[in-house]
């Protein structure tokens, strides 16, 4: 079993426990991948509607613990979403982003979309776009980076303030794509 199908399972089998309210399942992961300390967000979507997606922006415990830890926070904790119950789960298809490390943006023309996901911190506000985010909306860079400040909570172009912190980075993307859409 590869590490996408592998993890895809834990989440699924994770969310399926918890949410019928058991304890979620401790597993013995195979691929040595699961040891490393690499950002991680569960994306979770029901018809091709976000549903929910939290993550970790950087590796501060192995990816056994946070990919469970995650998938039940992107189920339960997304404040945009009521919490997913029990019966959607059929319903909703899962996605695994594992990320490199952040480095510097130093001129907008570095970034690539579907290659690049970003993240901006300025005034104590801070946003983040998976890579796969600006494909799924046909958004080029400029479309990207303004809707970047804004899920910061930021006016567009705070990218450009003095102050601002733009960093980029990729990811390993793997879906179950159960429900693709037509």
């Amino acid at each position: 079993m590869s590490f996408a199908e592998e993890a895809l399972q834990a989440v699924r089998k994770t969310l399926t426990e918890v949410l019928a309210g058991r304890p979620a399942p401790i597993f013995d992961f195979v691929d040595p991948r699961f040891k490393e300390h690499c950002g991680l967000f569960v994306t979770l979507k029901k018809h091709g509607e976000l549903r929910g997606c939290i993550g970790l922006v950087r590796g501060i415990e192995p990816l056994s613990q946070a990919i469970g830890e995650m998938a039940v926070a992107a189920a339960t904790h997304d404040p945009r979403f009521s919490p997913v119950r029990l019966n959607e789960l059929p319903d909703i298809d899962i996605e695994i982003s594992v990320l490199t490390p952040m480095s510097k943006v130093t001129d907008v023309s570095e970034i690539k979309i579907g290659r690049d996901g970003l993240m901006l911190q300025y005034r104590g506000h801070s946003g983040l776009l998976l890579p796969q985010v600006p494909i799924e909306w046909n958004w080029d860079v400029e479309e990207f980076l303004e809707n970047l400040c804004h899920k910061a909570g930021l006016t567009p172009g705070s990218h450009l303030q003095p102050g601002a912190t733009l960093l980029k980075f990729s990811a390993d993307i793997f879906s179950e794509n159960r429900h693709s859409s037509v």
